[in-house]
């Protein structure tokens, strides 16, 4: 890309044509720097802060251009790089590598500084706590009951079901004595709960016909109960069906990482399998690296993806062993257990993948601290041999390390 001229009155052409640099485009000719730094000040806030402009180190603009970049720093932060380049004294444009705080994963780059607490649980959940927040703006019933584990969900809507019934109960007897038509009790107990057994026949719609209501207050709170109980079974009915038609993907992560030699480097290495009879296909995994370093006198958090051997597969009937290579190019490269340790690092993962049943995609999180990471261990062998030639897997070895 070239012949951009002069700058004047072409700032926001200059900062378009730098933009694709990110895609590894070239923008030479940029010519008459003299006298116009405040204007390529203002293209350089324009570009992209992944761009970096390299030009010849002994061009007479150097210094005005390095100037202007020092002005659009303390204004935006991070304006493009410039660094050396011989190329016959043309300016060009390459792709600089994302800013950490552009891979910010969603925690916030604020938070993520001030914190040393892990920011996903090993369940997948994320560890935050919000505050001086209004109960019922934050509550969302539905969602909550689709959440929650199994007893829990049985439990509220149990107790719920008794409630119900005892409230309605006592307001039959609030009726008087003569509301509930056939009664045979004496005692203010034996009222009650006969009154109790004739509202879990009216909300459930059944009636055996021995009691039955008498004047208007009776019948009034009757037709009340019957909408309520069949309000009451569409909505366990619909909370029920929600929760065992959802696929969710049951996956069982080793407890601990380990990072151990692999093809004559190391590797970080984790042990996943699914643990439902279910299929899943096209599991693709994501792990990112998130780790306190010193930069500008600054201690702050980064985020830095973290390649792998292989990060998809087709098919997932057995377990699955993640390694990312560590090598030159690795954020690890160099690093020690105690390093990990002071610099706070989690590794969180991210898997997703299509089950087979529902064909819809599923997902499941988790996350290492540097506590939980065992350096010079692998994983012991799951597959087992028998006589009729099937892999077995072996789940009591999943966990199961040994010294190398």
């Amino acid at each position: 890309m070239a012949g951009l001229g002069r700058v004047r009155g072409h700032e926001p052409r200059m900062a378009h044509a730098i933009r694709p640099a990110q895609e590894g485009a070239e923008l030479l000719g940029v010519r008459h720097i003299l006298g116009h730094e405040q204007r390529l000040e203002r293209a350089l806030r324009l570009a992209a802060d992944r761009v970096q402009i390299r030009l010849l180190e002994d061009a007479p603009h150097v210094r005005k251009l390095r100037q202007a970049q020092h002005r659009a720093r303390l204004t935006r932060g991070n304006p493009a790089r410039l660094l050396p380049f011989r190329h016959g004294g043309a300016v060009a444009t390459t792709p600089l590598e994302m800013p950490a705080e552009d891979r910010d994963l969603g925690f916030g780059t604020r938070v993520l500084q001030r914190t040393d607490a892990r920011f996903l649980n090993r369940d997948g959940s994320f560890n935050v706590v919000r505050e001086n927040q209004s109960f019922l703006r934050s509550l969302n019933l539905y969602h909550e009951m689709l959440n929650a584990p199994l007893w829990v969900f049985y439990a509220v809507i149990f107790s719920t079901y008794v409630l119900v019934n005892l409230l309605f109960a006592a307001a039959y007897l609030l009726c008087g004595p003569g509301a509930l038509h056939g009664s045979t009790a004496v005692t203010p107990g034996e009222r009650y709960l006969e009154a109790f057994f004739f509202s879990v026949q009216t909300l459930a719609t059944i009636g055996y016909g021995r009691l039955s209501p008498e004047g208007s207050a009776a019948n009034s709170l009757v037709a009340i109960e019957a909408l309520v109980g069949l309000l009451g079974v569409a909505f366990a009915t619909g909370l029920s069906f929600a929760r065992f038609s959802r696929p969710l993907a049951h996956i069982l992560y080793s407890e601990r990482a380990v990072i151990a030699p692999y093809r004559g480097i190391t590797g970080f290495m984790f042990r996943i399998i699914n643990e439902r009879r279910n299929q899943l296909i096209e599991v693709k995994a994501r792990v990112t690296l998130s780790r306190m370093v010193n930069e500008n006198g600054r201690r702050i958090r980064k985020f830095e993806p973290l390649s792998l051997e292989r990060s998809t597969v087709l098919f997932f009937p057995l377990h699955w062993t993640l390694v990312h290579p560590i090598d030159e190019k690795s954020p690890l490269y160099g690093a020690t257990a105690e390093g990990l340790r002071e610099a706070k690092a989690e590794f969180m993962i991210l898997l997703t993948g299509t089950d087979e049943t529902f064909s819809q995609t599923v997902h499941s999180r988790s996350s290492y601290l540097a506590e939980e990471v065992t350096v010079g261990a692998r994983f012991k062998d799951m597959l087992v041999e028998r006589g009729d030639g099937r892999p077995r897997v072996d789940m009591r070895r999943f966990h199961e390390l040994e010294s190398v």
